[in-house]
């Protein structure tokens, strides 16, 4: 057998009533934290660690104990994403259908064509490299995951960032290789 527990059920469980946020605030406040870097440990202390240490189990014991310890904590996280929400506020103003227009162009063809295009100059340089052939993927290798191969070895080629999104981690069974644009043209990273 098996049950589903929903998240707003485990909080409820555990701590009581569930904040409510409105629709879309909480996308909009994740996306400011992640620029703001407000909840990264240098700020809030690595939470893993800070859990474990709280000598008491109930949730009240953690707030009471992790605000002795950590006093500055939630203000300063507080702040930093406020002061990127004002300036996504501000951001949003500029936003047309014009701008999202050439966004949605930039996205799907610049994008799209720059990124074909690294990928042929990427499996090029590690096959010539690795002094093997290589080749592009067919269109239904590429929907698993797979842009190409070098030798006989199936490749994913992703942009460094990636591997900082877990977010978008798919799961892709072959071996990675990882560019990052540079001002003169582009580094690659791979490890097979």
């Amino acid at each position: 057998m098996q049950i589903v527990i929903k998240n707003v059920q485990i909080t409820q469980d555990l701590i009581g009533k569930p904040n409510v946020f409105p629709k879309y605030t909480t996308q909009i406040m994740n996306l400011a934290n992640q620029n703001a870097q407000g909840t990264r440990p240098r700020i809030v202390g690595q939470m893993s660690e800070l859990i474990v240490e709280c000598p008491k189990g109930s949730y009240q014991d953690w707030v009471n104990w992790y605000t002795d310890k950590m006093p500055a904590a939630v203000e300063d996280a507080t702040k930093k994403g406020y002061e990127m929400i004002q300036c996504l506020q501000s951001a949003i103003t500029q936003i047309d259908k014009e701008l999202v227009r050439k966004w949605v162009e930039d996205l799907v063809l610049t994008k799209t064509f720059a990124g074909f295009c690294f990928q042929e100059s990427i499996l090029k340089m590690i096959a010539k490299q690795r002094h093997e052939k290589y080749q592009r993927a067919t269109p239904e290798e590429e929907s698993n995951g797979i842009d190409g191969y070098i030798g006989k070895t199936p490749v994913s080629i992703k942009p460094i960032t990636y591997k900082t999104k877990s977010m978008l981690h798919e799961k892709i069974d072959v071996k990675l290789v990882f560019y990052e644009k540079l001002k003169d043209g582009i580094k690659v990273e791979y490890n097979f």
